[in-house]
Formats: C-alpha cells, sequence, structure tokens
C-alpha cells in the first residue's frame, strides 16, 4: 500500500514561532475525548505538525510519537519536543510495520482529514495501530446544516468553501459522514463533540471511536 497523497499537506510550513490558532479550542475538546488514559500510555498522532498539540497533552509518563509527511513539521518537532518520537512518512503499511500493529492506547489526529485524498487509509491505519478497547480521537471542521444555512446568509459561503487556498481542504465533513467513515472502517461507541464558537455554529467537531475488543 502507497503513502496518502495528500491535498499539499506535506508541503504545509512549520515555522519555529507559529502558534497554530485551532489549538487553543481543539486542546480542552480533545484532552475530555482521551479522558483518563492512565499511566504508560501509547499515543500516536497521526498528522503531528511540530508536536506543539501532541506535547500539550502529553503526560511524562506517556509513551508519545508524531507522524508527519511535512519536512519541516517534523524537523521543527524533533527540535522543541525532545520528549516524542518523531517519523516523517506516510499514513500507511510501513507505519504499521515500524510502529507496531496492536500497540497503541489512543491515536489522534487533529483537523488532517479534511487534507486528504484517501480518507479511508487513515483510518484504517489508525485502526491497525490500536490494541483492543483503544480509542481514536479525529477532529476536523464542523460542518452541518446551520452552519451551512449561516454561512450562506453571511455572505461567507464563497470563502469558506474557497478553492483558491493553497493546501486548503478537500473534504468537508458533516458528523454523519464522519460516522460512516469511522464505522466502516471497523470503529464503534462513537462519541461527538463541538469545539469553538456556540452550539451548532462550532469551528470543529471531535469525535472519538473505540476499537472493540477482540477485533485486530
Amino acid at each position: 500500500m502507497q503513502s496518502l497523497v495528500v491535498s499539499g499537506y506535506s508541503q504545509f510550513s512549520f515555522q519555529e514561532a507559529e502558534e497554530i490558532e485551532s489549538h487553543s479550542y481543539l486542546l480542552p475538546a480533545v484532552r475530555d475525548a482521551i479522558g483518563s488514559a492512565g499511566a504508560h500510555c501509547r499515543v500516536v498522532d497521526l498528522g503531528c505538525g511540530n508536536g506543539d498539540l501532541l506535547s500539550a497533552l502529553k503526560q511524562p509518563d506517556w509513551q508519545a510519537h508524531g507522524v508527519d509527511l511535512s519536512v519541516s513539521g517534523v524537523a521543527e518537532g524533533r527540535r522543541r519536543h525532545r520528549e516524542i518520537n518523531f517519523h516523517q512518512q506516510g499514513f500507511d503499511d510501513s507505519l504499521i510495520a515500524d510502529l507496531g500493529a496492536g500497540h497503541f492506547d489512543v491515536v489522534i489526529s487533529t483537523e488532517v482529514i479534511e487534507h486528504l485524498y484517501a480518507p479511508r487509509e487513515i483510518c484504517r491505519v489508525a485502526f491497525a495501530l490500536l490494541r483492543p478497547g483503544g480509542i481514536f480521537v479525529v477532529s476536523t471542521p464542523y460542518h452541518g446544516y446551520l452552519k451551512n444555512c449561516a454561512l450562506a446568509l453571511t455572505g461567507k459561503f464563497d470563502d469558506h468553501f474557497t478553492a483558491l487556498k493553497d493546501c486548503g481542504h478537500i473534504k468537508f465533513w458533516s458528523y454523519r459522514t464522519l460516522a460512516v467513515l469511522l464505522g466502516g472502517a471497523g470503529f464503534a461507541g462513537l462519541k461527538f463533540r463541538g469545539a469553538g464558537r456556540v452550539p451548532w455554529l462550532w469551528k470543529s467537531m471531535v469525535v472519538t471511536a473505540t476499537k472493540p475488543s477482540g477485533k485486530t
């Protein structure tokens, strides 16, 4: 299986002083989604960028890995967060072989799936990396009926769905479509959280999905 092709995501630049704006509202929601992961938790962040979010989530006794295609992101992450094991590669079978199938308690992926041409692959890889009972925490910009209506009524529809932005979004997820994707990958027990802004106009959604016990 070849590495995923992404919409310019591997070329996204992560500069030394750059702070990802979405982290301010995603961090509490992702932390809540992970819950009490316990001591010695094994966690991997698929699409970790420069590792800032993973570093903020990580407890001292966790084993943390960050994976990203971005050369600048991984280089900056290795410089800033030496407590994280970084891997500059795609989300594919070679990653499963390198990190170990069924090895992780938690897989997270924030604001990445909307950039992927083949989003089923990241779900397949997450499922393979997790132990039975492990959780996949995925976030993506939220799209729902009321928010889409608000975008249209306020004249922001074209700007939000622009095709002119380099490295932009190519998938626009609702909870229903994301639930179908995760269920098709074998996940169960989905839980939804909104993040940023008022309810039903959320900036992003954070969905937690569980790998059923007994699944390999």
